[in-house]
């Protein structure tokens, strides 16, 4: 089922999400219809705030074509940098949330991802890079009530500030 996305301006974005006490049949449930929103709307990741929920979720499937599908429920995650030497990657980013705004955000190049499944297994994922890091990083944000616009240069705020401030004033749903 495809959920309504909560724009920016919307309260639930900016609040830190509960943790999930169990994994439930209708938590499971919201997992699969985030991500039938998530690729309705051409999206890679997406935050169980994003729908209006405030619950620590959020589902990730980085490929490109359905036959290729291959998504991650991540219950409880928590993203944190590799350890040792971990250079910053400065790439560019949008949000389902956030809609028409890209810009560049400066993110932690290697993560280690540890997460609840649907199954309530733990799981460990060490040595994430690339685009899959850069979207659990952004996800996990989403989860604190943190929005990439927070983490936008100044040019790039002054930039897009209309566009934001058009957006926080119909505070629609989409």
């Amino acid at each position: 089922m495809i959920l309504p996305l909560c724009i920016y301006g919307s309260q639930v974005l900016r609040k830190k999400s509960e943790p999930v006490k169990e994994i439930t049949p209708e938590l499971v449930e919201l997992a699969h219809n985030m991500l039938d929103t998530m690729y309705n709307a051409n999206g890679v990741g997406l935050a169980a705030p994003q729908v209006g929920k405030n619950v620590r979720l959020f589902v990730i499937d980085l490929t490109k074509e359905e036959e290729d599908r291959d998504p991650i429920m991540l219950f409880n995650p928590v993203v944190e940098p590799e350890d040792g030497e971990n250079p910053v990657a400065v790439e560019e980013e949008g949000c389902l949330s956030v809609p028409e705004i890209w810009v560049k955000i400066s993110r932690p190049s290697r993560v280690r991802i540890t997460y609840t499944n649907e199954k309530g297994e733990t799981v460990e994922l060490r040595n994430i890079t690339d685009k899959f890091a850069r979207c659990a990083l952004h996800e996990q944000d989403h989860l604190n009530g943190v929005l990439f616009v927070d983490k936008m240069s100044m040019s790039d705020k002054a930039m897009n500030a209309s566009k934001l401030k058009k957006m926080a004033k119909s505070n629609v749903v989409r």
